[in-house]
């Protein structure tokens, strides 16, 4: 109610934006005003009796004067007033504390100066409702902050005028925008300028400040450029805390907050990314069908049509639905970057490589230009971004970012050169595209161009995957001449079965059009065995090495680099088949070949040495292995930098030396950096990443740290069983570690049935003279040998106390273990004779 005439009241104005029409007052927790609909008036005027402060008073009976006043003026004076009302927030306001709290404490700095605070962001995201939040809290104080309010409309030059004209008529000082303005100059009294929806790039706002120290202003736009006109006081709005999105969607949903409650609704706003705007819309929709439970299903089948529809009762006056309000935006942008935004849209929403785009045109000037009619869709799009001269010009394509930039539709991150969208508006940009396929095509093309196959570019490809998990549907549809570069991408990244797929691909093309001697060929061979090696496919891979390997001697001779690059891969094939008497020597002649090629120093001889060391390891050398790791890892750091793969992967195997001659101590530190840093390059659940953690696990086992040990292994084998497939050499691996740990912690009923498992795989896998099945065999007797099961441990016992004397020798540590084991089970079995001939034995072996 109006006070009673006499009292001291301020009146607080605020504009709308006149003849345009309101544009609405913002979503709750997340509206941006609207556009005006048109010339409707609201004639109403919330009571007819009323004071105008410092202006004129209406005195009451009894006075002894009485100003006469032109009946036409009041008239048009409250009609002002109830265009310029400052309409409450809405009722079910969450949360902002952040926000709300930085706004009052710059508000609150010295009086006299002028304020200006920013409030940026998607549409949807609740700037409006904040700045009307902010300004409510400062009139509930015991004494209001700003005497004046007034509320802007700032989506056009037009609404502009027409506000600051409603500031003059309801203050009965003229009626023009100037004349507004001048009043605002020359009224020294702590007023507020509300600008809301200033979100058109082309509108200067700076015109319609006020030219004094004084006054303050909020502006809301989705346009970050305006953060200029508060520097130092601005906030990006963006997505709200995921515990007061659920307090509004409960709230919205007229759903008492329950332990469930609590918990479905937490759910609905992770998958909505807890934008304001779609919460309330489910919040909404939920009220409207009683559906908390099963909104979630219900949304995922129907997002398109639930984020087009607007509630039938509102709480503010946010006329527009989620998808519409960005819609208004999009139309607005330029034909190159609209269709740069839903090309981006069909990639993972985050980290977005600008080079993608870059390396991409750069192709397309160099490439052949044959080429040019299977990929026109994507050359010209890239033309967007060349210059005149044909070449790539970065203005042009920084131009196209900041053009959707301008309405909050894609952020850029400076450090990285990196792009991201939000979760809700890259799945709506994906609903725009009414030619999805040839979008989708294009794009494949783009990635496809971009990937250059250097040593260089590994982190790049890496990089890719999330993005080629949302773009590529099935590995078919990438175009032949693209297909081993994303093939490489598969490899680098950890899918390779992705790999495999497409390498038989190019290896099937390959043959046919060029022959099985052509370089190009043996090259598609050779990456097919190295994938095969990836997945255990060793028996598979070893054939189509010794073809590539003989081919190669045969072509460019016994030297050519090619050829010692084809050794080294039937070396290492080999060594994973457990062959390391026939690996040793290969790998050797290559290290020689290449120290004389290459000199020391160079990648590919470290990259001979490193293979030789690990050779020496399988072999039980960890003398010999040592000093070769040593000079790999300290000339890799020198070379490529301390955080390189290549690097990373000689501290792993300098570390795994470390332990097979029992210094855990110095491995742990190393392990604990290689699990680290491969998180950091390659992601959480890359193989390199799972199997650094599974080295680091079998450290800590080995220093008796089995607390520590365990949950690692079981994240290890959970993970690569979702990857790699319960089959695979690396999930078996897994699944002995962390039965290992079990024996340790003395659970051998659960550590027995994973080693049988494990002892199985093997045998199918491997074969049953492999060194791992024989491993896995003498894991499980030990397994019932704790069980007290002796002649179940004692029969497996003397198979690999046999079988290692066959494939290793009497002296090697392995097969000097199994000896101790069996004399051991003996011991048990009362065979007392046959254990003391065992000892005598492993006594002779370790003196000599």
């Amino acid at each position: 109610m109006f006070p009673r005439v006499g009292e001291s009241h301020t009146v607080h104005n605020h504009i709308y934006g006149g003849v345009g029409g309101n544009g609405g007052a913002g979503g709750t927790h997340g509206g941006d005003g609207g556009v005006g609909e048109g010339s409707t008036i609201n004639w109403a005027v919330e009571a007819e009796n009323f004071t105008m402060h410092n202006h004129f008073q209406i005195h009451g009976p009894g006075l002894e004067q009485q100003q006469q006043i032109n009946s036409s003026e009041i008239k048009q004076a409250k009609i002002a007033l109830t265009l310029v009302r400052c309409p409450p927030p809405s009722q079910i306001f969450q949360g902002r504390q952040d926000i709300l709290e930085k706004m009052e404490e710059y508000f609150s700095r010295a009086h006299e100066q002028k304020h200006i605070y920013v409030l940026y962001g998607l549409g949807g995201s609740g700037k409006t409702q904040i700045a009307l939040k902010f300004l409510d809290m400062t009139n509930r104080y015991q004494t209001p902050r700003f005497t004046k309010q007034f509320f802007i409309n700032a989506s056009s030059r037009q609404t502009l005028d027409t506000a600051f004209k409603n500031i003059a008529i309801s203050q009965r000082i003229g009626n023009t925008s100037e004349d507004g303005l001048l009043w605002l100059i020359s009224e020294i009294e702590e007023w507020m300028l509300l600008f809301d929806n200033a979100d058109d790039p082309s509108l200067d706002l700076f015109p319609f400040f006020p030219r004094c120290t004084h006054g303050n202003i909020i502006i809301t736009s989705r346009n970050p450029q305006l953060a200029e006109h508060g520097p130092r006081s601005h906030s990006r709005v963006g997505d709200m805390d995921e515990t007061d999105a659920i307090d509004l969607l409960l709230l919205r949903a007229v759903k008492e907050k329950t332990i469930e409650t609590t918990q479905r609704a937490s759910e609905i706003v992770k998958e909505l990314s807890c934008l304001p705007l779609a919460v309330i819309q489910a919040g909404a929709y939920i009220s409207k069908f009683n559906c908390l439970h099963r909104y979630l299903s219900i949304y995922r089948q129907n997002h398109v049509k639930i984020l087009r529809q607007h509630p039938t009762q509102s709480h503010d006056d946010y006329k527009w639905n989620v998808y519409t309000t960005w819609e208004i935006s999009f139309k607005q942008l330029s034909k190159a970057a609209a269709r740069f935004l839903q090309l981006c849209s069909l990639l993972h929403y985050e980290s977005i490589p600008e080079a993608i785009f870059e390396q991409a045109a750069t192709w397309t000037i160099n490439h052949d230009k044959q080429k040019a009619e299977t990929l026109q869709e994507a050359r010209d799009f890239l033309h967007n971004f060349l210059s005149d001269s044909g070449t790539w010009e970065t203005q042009n394509f920084m131009d196209i970012i900041a053009e959707i930039q301008e309405y909050s539709l894609i952020d850029r991150h400076d450090i990285s050169d990196t792009l991201s969208i939000h979760p809700l508006v890259h799945s709506w940009c994906q609903d725009t595209l009414d030619d999805k396929s040839m979008a989708r095509e294009c794009m494949t093309d783009i990635i496809g161009m971009s990937v250059q196959l250097t040593e260089d570019a590994h982190l790049f490809r890496i990089g890719l995957m999330s993005h080629i998990d949302s773009l590529i549907q099935a590995p078919e549809t990438i175009k032949s001449m693209f297909q081993n570069e994303y093939a490489r991408i598969y490899f680098d990244s950890g899918w390779f079965k992705e790999a495999e797929s497409l390498e038989v691909m190019v290896l099937e093309r390959q043959q046919q059009c060029l022959g099985a001697d052509h370089p190009n060929t043996l090259s598609a061979m050779a990456n097919l065995a190295a994938t095969y090696r990836e997945l255990g496919k060793y028996q598979e891979a070893e054939p189509l090495d010794s073809f590539v390997l003989e081919k190669q001697k045969q072509l460019l001779g016994a030297e050519h680099p090619d050829t010692l690059l084809a050794m080294g891969n039937l070396a290492a094939t080999y060594r994973e088949l457990g062959r390391y008497q026939e690996a040793e020597p290969l790998e050797g002649i290559v290290l020689e070949k290449q120290k004389q090629l290459f000199g020391e120093d160079h990648l590919d001889t470290l990259c001979a040495m490193a293979n030789l060391a690990a050779t020496y390891h399988e072999l039980g050398r960890h003398q010999e292995a040592e000093p070769l790791e040593g000079i790999v890892l300290e000339k890799r750091k020198q070379l490529l930098g301390a955080d390189h793969p290549d690097t990373l992967w000689a501290m792993a195997n300098l570390a795994s030396t470390y332990c097979g001659l029992g210094r855990y101590q110095e491995a742990e530190p190393l392990e604990g950096i290689v699990l680290e840093k491969r998180k950091q390059l390659l992601g959480a659940d890359h193989p390199d990443t799972l199997r650094a953690m599974a080295n680091l696990a079998a450290t800590y086992r080995d220093l008796e740290r089995y607390q520590e040990a365990e949950p690692l292994e079981g994240i290890v084998l959970e993970k690569r069983k979702q990857l790699l497939g319960a089959d695979h050499p690396d999930t078996v691996w897994a699944m002995g570690n962390l039965a290992s740990t079990y024996h340790r912690l003395g659970r051998h009923q659960e550590a027995e049935p994973l080693k049988g498992i494990v002892l199985e795989k093997r045998k199918k896998f491997l074969g049953a003279d492999h060194p791992d099945t024989l491993r896995a065999m003498a894991n499980l007797a030990s397994t019932f040998h704790k069980l007290g099961r002796y002649q179940e441990a004692e029969q497996l016992e003397g198979i690999v106390l046999e079988k290692r004397n066959q494939l290793l020798g009497a002296d090697h540590p392995d097969t000097l273990l199994a000896m101790e084991n069996l004399a051991a089970t003996y011991h048990e079995l009362g065979r007392y004779g046959e254990a003391e001939e065992l000892h005598a034995l492993y006594d002779k072996h370790v003196r000599m």
